[in-house]
Parts: structure tokens; C-alpha cells; sequence
């Protein structure tokens, strides 16, 4: 991906059934490769925590780990090596993307809440985002609590410890999450030997979880599992929606059902697989290749010259495996072909320079350039796997590649145009960044805020934007994006192909639920269709920010 998008953090954790397990380091062995395979989901924070498989009053029974340094992970590993050995039983990390809230060790999980019964004791840690923390926050507040942060992360902490002075630990998870409206993996643990995970109403967070004779295991990611525990993809199961999966004390497992209220239609975060999860996983890896397979027939209508004028490569490192999908279907369709990569992304380039020119010479840089392989006057069509505020684009890899001579250069984005905010956890809240939106204005004209607050008053509980959006065809937003990514003194024409919603859906197949119907994949960063009252609420939010002129958070 060409942008840089902050998002979802990951989970893990290891249970251990059987009391014979918990000598030696098998569990921290076992969470140090759980938080290593999913490192591409947190680079900004990492935590860790310990709970004793027989804690002695006069210490706690939970030890934790927690960074905020550069090198978050590999302080935590570095950590969990090397503790004091001792008898354990759960072992609980997370690794944190700051899409919101200071990146500052105190907002690493797990989150801590003290009880001097071990039983109301709570440790959890958590992939998640809710739109209506603020109302949370004052409900808690009125009901005679005394909230001390206002992070989402604390209040979902203190709002399941709370129950749990009430009743178990699924009654617990159930009612304290009854009013949430947003996103969440959690997974937690008592002091007193209890675990627990559970996923937001519609599953648009990841979780996946095994179970064998000494182990449960839960992680953000299938494959994390796999490698961690040699085992198939068979055996590591997706966390149902609606459910809590708990292991008691003393190694006994159930899915306990949770409230009706918390039950809903699963709408999994499609991002997810055009994006954020390892390509490593089968079946999205499957997908991947499934959608830039798709995109074909438009990539060779804009690339509009002979296939051996044209040179097909890809904007690492994410959409490689969407590449591959687009150069089979051409191998099977066309045969000889010519492709390479052309783009080479260099890791390590940093620059702390503070004038503003000097400082966009030098991002030009970020991406080094395969030179002779295309020929003067080529198309050249390059494959990324979406494009959502289109700066790297503009101020870096358009002007590198037109460095080569090619005499027009096509993008294809495998995912369609982003038009709306994100409020589950992905870093794309504010509409005027989003290059789709910024096309759709210009394309509105004078009339676009006018028309804008119009629309707000006639749908003020929906999707205000979604009638106003349909005026204008995909070719002319297409043509709009183009003209807003082409920078100054750009030899080459530029062209822009997206995905489309329909051909989307159909390459996205997230499997069957519970009731045996065929999910729908979450889209409503693309269609506007969000899957909580809250979504509406944010959308709503983002189009006044936008008529304000704040770059505030909507939500």
C-alpha cells in the first residue's frame, strides 16, 4: 500500500489446561512466537502479562511487561526471556498501532484493574475501537463510579470488572458489553485462574482460536497459530460472534452465549483481507489473487495500447499477492508477457530534514526505481492495493516512475474508492483527506458544501452522502483522482482504475455463520453501508468537521 494507514492492534493468548504443562517456559516460548508472527499488526507499543498458576498472598498474582520505545517487541520478548521462572498458567500480550491516544506506555496493554479478591481482579487486552465511548464514560460516571482516563481501553476494563462483582466471568463480558457500539477482539484473565475472549456483535475484528488436550490458544490471525503450533489451518478455529469462549481454572472450555442484544449479522472488516492480515493466511491469500485477477478487463481498457507495449509490476510490498492474481489471469488470457518490479520500497530510509522543500525532495526517496525495463513511450501499469489520501502517490511514486519515460502510467487499485470514514479501528476518520471525497467535492462544484448541509438535514440519522455520491460515474471519478494525484511537471498521462463494489464482493468470501448463510463481507468504507447505529453517527460527525473546516477526530 502506497498510503500509510495506522489500524487494528493484535491479541494473544496462551492457556494452559493441565498443571504438568506449566513447568518450564513453554507458554512464554509459545506467546513470544504468537506476538512475533503478528508483528505487522503493532509497531508503536507492545505489552505483555503472566498470571501465576498458584499465587501466594503478599504479591501479585499477575506479573507485567510493557514498551513504548522504538522497539516495543523486542523489549517485550526481551522481557518475557528473561523473567524469573516460576509456575504459570496464562499468558496474556498485545501489540498497539496508536490510531488514537498518545503513544506513551500507558495507554500498552493489558489494562490492569486491582481487586483485593482475586476473582475481580482483571487483565485485558484488546483489537478494538467504540464510537460511543464518551456516552459509556458517562454512564459509568452517573451509576456512581469514578472513572480516572478516558481511554476506551480503561472504561471497557473497569465496565467488565464491575460486572464481575456482579456474576461470572460470561455474565460479566455479556452485560458490560451490552451498550458498546463498535469493534472488538478481547481477550482477558482473572487473578484467580479464569480466561476469557470474545468478538464484537459483527465479527468486524479478527479472532481465531485452538483448542487441544493442554493448550487453548487465542490471536488476531489464523497463521499466527499455525506456525506457533504446528498445526493445520483445520484445526484453528474462527471466534464466533455472539460468544465468549472461557476456560475455567481448572482447563475446562465453553462458547457461552452472550445477550440477544449482543447477537447481530457478521459484516467482517474487508480491509482486513485486501490489507491488514498476512497474505500467508489461505484463503486470503486466495482472495488477494481473486481481486487482482478481477481488475484485468479495466487495467487493459486504460492501459489502451498493444500488450507489448505495456509493463505490468506492483507498489510493495502488500499488494504482491494481488499481482500475481493479475498476471495469471493475463498468462492464461494472453500468454507473453512483460512484468517485473519495478518499485522497490527502502525500509530504512528516515528523514528528520526541516525545510519543507528540501524535505519533499528528499521523500521522493522513499521508494528506489528498477531502471531498463521499461521502454521509452511503454504504458506502464502499476497494481496497489487501494488508495486512500493519495500523498505517497502524488509527492512519491508518480514522479518516480515517470523518471523511466513511460508515456502513460495506469494504477489499479484493488480495493474500490474510499468514500467514507472508517470508526473500527482504522486510521481514516476525517473525510477531506480521503481523495474520493476530495474528487466528489470537486466534481460537485460550488454547489458541493451547500448541497452538503442540505443533505444532512433530509437524512439525519443514514447515509446523507450516499444520493449525492450517485450523480457522478466511476469514470469520471476515476478521471477526477487522476487529475488530483498527477503532479506538477508530470510527463507521463495518468490514469486510475479501482476495483468495483460488486467484483469485490464477489472475490471476498469470509465463509459461512453460525446459521449456515454466507457472511457479507464488511464494506462501508466503500458503500456507506455501516453495520452499527454508530457508523451513521460518525458519518454525520465527518460531513460537519468537513463544513467547519476542523480536522478534528469524528468520533
Amino acid at each position: 500500500m502506497s498510503d500509510e494507514l495506522r489500524h487494528e492492534c493484535a491479541v494473544a493468548m496462551v492457556v494452559l489446561r493441565k498443571p504438568a504443562v506449566a513447568i518450564g517456559d513453554f507458554g512464554g516460548t509459545k506467546l513470544s512466537l504468537l506476538l512475533e508472527k503478528q508483528h505487522n499488526r503493532g509497531q508503536d507499543g507492545a505489552g505483555a502479562a503472566t498470571l501465576s498458576a498458584d499465587p501466594a498472598p503478599g504479591s501479585p498474582p499477575y506479573r507485567i511487561f510493557k514498551s513504548a520505545s522504538s522497539t516495543p517487541l523486542a523489549d517485550i520478548l526481551g522481557m518475557i526471556a528473561r523473567r524469573e521462572a516460576c509456575r504459570e498458567r496464562i499468558f496474556l500480550g498485545h501489540l498497539r498501532y496508536a490510531t488514537f491516544g498518545k503513544n506513551d506506555v500507558a495507554f500498552c496493554h493489558p489494562f490492569v484493574h486491582e481487586a483485593s479478591d482475586l476473582g475481580h481482579t482483571l487483565l485485558l487486552a484488546g483489537n478494538f475501537n467504540l464510537t460511543n465511548a464518551a456516552e459509556l464514560f458517562e454512564d459509568y460516571s452517573r451509576h456512581g463510579s469514578f472513572p480516572t482516563s478516558r481511554a476506551d481501553g480503561y472504561l471497557i476494563t473497569e465496565l467488565i470488572a464491575k460486572q464481575l462483582e456482579r456474576g461470572g466471568v460470561a455474565s460479566a463480558v455479556s452485560k458490560a458489553l451490552e451498550g458498546a457500539d463498535g469493534a472488538w477482539t478481547l481477550c482477558g484473565m482473572t487473578g484467580d485462574g479464569w480466561a476469557f475472549a470474545t468478538r464484537d456483535p459483527h465479527g468486524i475484528r479478527p479472532g481465531f482460536y485452538y483448542v487441544d488436550d493442554d493448550v487453548v490458544v487465542v490471536a488476531s490471525e489464523r497463521p499466527a497459530i499455525q506456525a506457533a503450533f504446528d498445526v493445520t489451518p483445520e484445526a484453528v478455529k474462527e471466534l464466533p460472534t455472539g460468544k465468549a469462549l472461557v476456560v475455567s481454572p481448572e482447563g475446562e472450555v465453553e462458547l457461552a452465549g452472550l445477550s440477544p442484544t449482543i447477537n447481530a449479522a457478521p459484516r467482517p472488516c474487508s480491509f482486513e483481507r485486501i490489507y491488514f492480515s498476512r497474505a500467508n493466511d489461505a484463503d486470503i491469500h486466495r482472495e488477494r489473487k481473486a481481486l487482482g485477477a478481477a481488475l484485468l478487463p479495466q487495467v487493459l481498457k486504460a492501459a489502451d495500447a498493444p500488450l507489448e507495449d505495456i509493463f505490468f509490476s506492483y507498489i510493495p510490498n502488500s499488494a504482491r499477492i494481488a499481482f500475481h492474481g493479475l498476471l495469471e489471469r493475463l498468462f492464461e488470457e494472453h500468454g507473453r508477457i512483460r512484468f517485473g518490479e519495478i518499485a522497490v520500497k527502502d525500509a530504512k530510509f528516515r528523514t528528520f530534514i526541516a525545510d519543507a522543500a528540501a524535505r519533499r525532495e528528499f521523500y521522493k526517496h522513499v521508494y528506489d526505481v528498477t531502471y531498463g525495463l521499461v521502454k521509452k513511450d511503454d504504458t506502464l501499469v502499476v497494481l496497489d492495493d487501494s488508495i486512500v489520501r493519495g500523498n505517497t502517490m502524488k509527492n512519491a511514486i508518480l514522479p518516480m516512475l515517470d523518471r523511466l519515460g513511460p508515456k502513460r502510467i495506469v494504477i489499479a487499485s484493488s480495493a474500490p474508492p474510499i468514500r467514507y470514514p472508517d470508526c473500527y479501528g482504522i486510521d481514516m476518520s476525517t473525510l477531506g483527506e480521503l481523495v474520493a471525497f476530495k474528487a466528489f467535492v470537486n466534481l460537485m462544484g460550488e454547489s458541493a458544501e451547500a448541497e452538503l448541509r442540505e443533505a444532512l438535514c433530509a437524512e439525519p440519522s443514514g447515509n446523507p452522502l450516499a444520493s449525492l455520491y450517485s450523480r457522478f460515474t466511476d469514470e469520471q471519478y476515476c478521471a477526477e483522482i487522476a487529475r488530483l494525484l498527477t503532479p506538477p511537471d508530470m510527463k507521463a498521462e495518468v490514469a486510475v482504475v479501482y476495483q468495483t463494489v460488486g467484483d469485490l464482493r464477489r472475490c471476498l468470501t469470509p465463509g459461512e455463520g453460525s446459521d449456515g448463510h454466507k457472511l457479507q463481507i464488511g464494506d462501508w468504507y466503500f458503500t456507506g453501508e455501516y453495520p452499527t447505529p454508530g457508523g451513521y453517527k460518525v458519518l454525520h460527525t465527518a460531513i460537519r468537521h468537513y463544513l467547519e473546516k476542523s480536522n478534528e477526530r469524528s468520533y
